[in-house]
């Protein structure tokens, strides 16, 4: 399993907004993520009524994020998420109570403009979100 600390440097997500905890496991196409910080009254995205479910693609970009980096594609420089589409959303809010996330992305394509990744969100063998995402290198954009 790797933590933050082996890709940190590599992503323009930093303190509270790193919301990916570690990775369990990850090769050239896919990458099995996970986070268990959603539950903090200062988390980022939270609001009083909880963490909603549209930010689940937050998570699922920050793992395609991730991934660029393991792979050592990203070499520092930022990307901008550009697409978000087929976005589903199985519940409204995440279950603060039902402890990790499992974050799985699958990379559909990549090149040096950007990448476009598929992202499922599971918690406790539950579905919570899914969709797609593209992010474009800024030089790109």
């Amino acid at each position: 399993m790797l933590t933050q600390a082996a890709w940190a440097a590599r992503i323009p997500h930093a303190g509270a907004m790193a919301l990916i905890d570690a990775v369990v496991e990850w090769d050239a196409s896919v990458i099995h993520a996970v986070a268990e910080r959603h539950t903090p009254e200062e988390h980022p995205l939270r609001s009083p009524a909880g963490l909603h479910a549209v930010h689940l693609a937050e998570y699922g970009a920050q793992a395609m994020a991730v991934h660029g980096a393991l792979l050592g594609e990203t070499g520092g420089r930022e990307g901008r998420l550009v697409s978000l589409r087929d976005l589903r959303l199985m519940v409204e809010y995440v279950d603060l109570s039902g402890g990790r996330m499992d974050i799985h992305a699958h990379r559909l394509l990549a090149d040096e403009r950007g990448a476009q990744y598929l992202f499922e969100v599971w918690q406790q063998g539950r579905l919570l979100a899914s969709g797609r995402v593209t992010a474009m290198h800024a030089a790109a954009v």
